[in-house]
Parts: C-alpha cells; sequence; structure tokens
C-alpha cells in the first residue's frame, strides 16, 4: 500500500476525528498496529494559526512518518495556503475535509458541505495539489457518499479528483445528512473503487475484525479506515490484522498489558495538554477504555470527579489490577461481531 513515494507498512488506517486523533492517540494506535494515522482537522483560517487548538494539532514531535495532516476550509487559496503552513511544520501528507458531517463545519459550508459545490471543491482540490506539488507532498481527499440519499455524488467526485492530482480516496458509508447514525452502506464505495485507478479506503462502521474482512471483500478497497471502534480499543489494528492475515481471531489482551499501554498513553496525553487540561480530556480517553468491561460504568462516573493527573492514574492501575486478579484478559460485555454472525452480516451487506 502506498500513498505518493510512502510505502506503508499495511492497509489498516486511523481516521481523522476532532477531539481524538491528537498525536498521542494517533502514536497509540501505530503502536498498537495501525499503518496510518491522519491528524485531526486543522482550520484554513490564518487568524486561528497560532492558537493554542491549531499549535497542538500542528505538533508532530516524536511521530512516525508519513505524517498526514487533515485540512477544512472553504476558500480554495486559504486551503492552498494552510497546505504550505502545515507542510512547513512537518506535514508529508496533506488531506482534504470533505467528510465532516458537524453542523458548526457544515454551516461554514467546510467538510461534507463541499459536496454539494462540485465546481468549488474542484477548486479547492486543485489549489492545494498545486501547492503542495512543489514540496512533493501528496494530497488525499477523505469525503462521504454525498450529501443526502438523494444526492449520492461520491463517485463523480472522486474522478474529478482524481484527474485533479489526488493520490488516494477515502469514503466514509454515510450521507452527510446520516451524520453518524443509522448503518454505513459499501454500494458508493465500490462504485468509487471501481471508477479510480487511485487508492481507495472503504470507512465506516467496521468495528471487528470480521467486519473488517467483510467489507474488503464487497467494496475490494486497497484499505480500511477506522474511527470510533479505535476509541478505548486501539489494539483492534492488531486484532484486524491478524485475523486477515491467519483467518482467526486473537484473545482479548491481558488485563495488565492494557494497563501498561494505557499509562503510556496518558503520560504522553499529559505532556501534550498539560496538569489541568490533560486530566479534564483524558477522561474520555479512560472512559472509552472501560466502557465495554464489567463495573466499566461506575469507574468512569467515579473517575470523573477525580482532579489530578496523579489520582486518574492511581485510579486506572488500582481498578485494572484488581480487574487482574479476576481476569488474566479484558472481560469484555460485549466482544463484537461473533464468528458465527458473519453469513448474516454479509447479507446486510449485500442488502
Amino acid at each position: 500500500m502506498r500513498i505518493g513515494p510512502y510505502v506503508l507498512p499495511n492497509r489498516l488506517f486511523v481516521a481523522p476525528m476532532a477531539g481524538v486523533t491528537d498525536r498521542p492517540f494517533r502514536q497509540l494506535c501505530r503502536r498498537m498496529g495501525a499503518g496510518y494515522a491522519v491528524s485531526e482537522m486543522v482550520t484554513s483560517r490564518k487568524d486561528l494559526w497560532q492558537s493554542l487548538k491549531t499549535s497542538r494539532r500542528a505538533n508532530h514531535d516524536g511521530e512516525a512518518a508519513p505524517i498526514a495532516v487533515q485540512i477544512a476550509g472553504t476558500d480554495a487559496p486559504m486551503m492552498a495556503e494552510a497546505a504550505v503552513f502545515n507542510i512547513e511544520r512537518g506535514a508529508q501528507i496533506i488531506d482534504i475535509n470533505m467528510g465532516c458531517p458537524a453542523k458548526k463545519v457544515c454551516t461554514k459550508w467546510a467538510g461534507s458541505a463541499l459536496m454539494q459545490d462540485e465546481p468549488l471543491a474542484l477548486s479547492i482540490i486543485e489549489a492545494v495539489v498545486a501547492a503542495a506539488a512543489p514540496h512533493g507532498v501528496p494530497v488525499t481527499l477523505k469525503m462521504r457518499t454525498g450529501w443526502c440519499a438523494a444526492e449520492k455524488n461520491a463517485v463523480r467526485l472522486a474522478r474529478l479528483a482524481e484527474d485533479a492530482g489526488v493520490a488516494m480516496v477515502t469514503v466514509h458509508g454515510r450521507t452527510r445528512e446520516q451524520g453518524y447514525s443509522g448503518l454505513a452502506e459499501y454500494d458508493t464505495i465500490a462504485a468509487v473503487k471501481a471508477a479510480l485507478r487511485i487508492p481507495v479506503v472503504a470507512n465506516g462502521d467496521i468495528d471487528s475484525p470480521q467486519k473488517a474482512a467483510q467489507v474488503l471483500r464487497y467494496t475490494a478497497a486497497d484499505a480500511l479506515m477506522i474511527g470510533r471502534a479505535a476509541q478505548g480499543r486501539p489494539w483492534i489494528f492488531a486484532e484486524i490484522a491478524h485475523y486477515l492475515a491467519h483467518g482467526e481471531l486473537l484473545p482479548a489482551p491481558r488485563v495488565m498489558d492494557a494497563l501498561n499501554w494505557l499509562t503510556e498513553h496518558l503520560h504522553d496525553h499529559y505532556s501534550l495538554y498539560g496538569e489541568l487540561t490533560g486530566m479534564r480530556t483524558a477522561r474520555k480517553h479512560i472512559g472509552w477504555a472501560v466502557r465495554a468491561l464489567p463495573g466499566g460504568e461506575d469507574f468512569r462516573q467515579a473517575m470523573n470527579r477525580l482532579e489530578s493527573c496523579e489520582e486518574q492514574l492511581a485510579a486506572l492501575a488500582h481498578w485494572l489490577g484488581a480487574l487482574a486478579q479476576q481476569h488474566e484478559r479484558l472481560p469484555y460485555l460485549s466482544a463484537g461481531l461473533a464468528a458465527n454472525d458473519e453469513q448474516e452480516e454479509n447479507r446486510r451487506l449485500m442488502a
């Protein structure tokens, strides 16, 4: 699997998610088996580039190559300038956001709203590709199937993007109108893959090794992008890679291994955000990690009342340590798609 000059170790990608895929989370997922990770979206508004939020999102200290940064905006020259700004700060791949369904993004005609205006979308793609080309930086595009069920234009826009020089296209199998509700569909992703020569990545509702294999078979996509399923379960990438290679499921991680991985992640997280913000923003990561475990919700609520990083680390170590006394491996209350459900899930994919 290649993106421009970069050969990736596998075809399992971390989706860009605002407020989630910061540098510590991307690095954690890479350590847990992801072959590629894209940053949270960085605004194209120049007046916000010196803000603390943007400076954190543009922080790639110690991050493994290739460093991919997603940019968002509605003005072609501003998006081109944003591409160069991020390239000068270490970006090796620029991803254009035409997939975010958030209302605060779409009301400004950014993100997936751009799919309603193909001439504007194309002008942005062409401007970013032209700005990145002198630096030898490939440009990728992430989008949805369309704005709504009646306006699914992903194939047409993907062809325009390929002709404009985009190196890879990722398609989330929902319209903007769906947000994250309902079920992702994969017919549109398969149609985009059939129409293009460049790599196509499938995204949406990939939450288990079995589902990953099914989506790859159905769409013939070159790679998979995983978002929400990696929240609190970054080892899903290793689980999927093993299943694709050997056709068998890995056992759940050992409780103490998970504790070590999460502790390392939290230290990295606190280092980036500082004591107060780090403690507050770590709550969601800890909550995601324990939500599917017995007693996890009670622990999450108690943990959310703690007021320091040290208290968080100590509470997590105590709680998971106690869990390890009862279970060697993480005892998920819901382990995702069972192997004997594969036939039923395939029927849904084909519907």
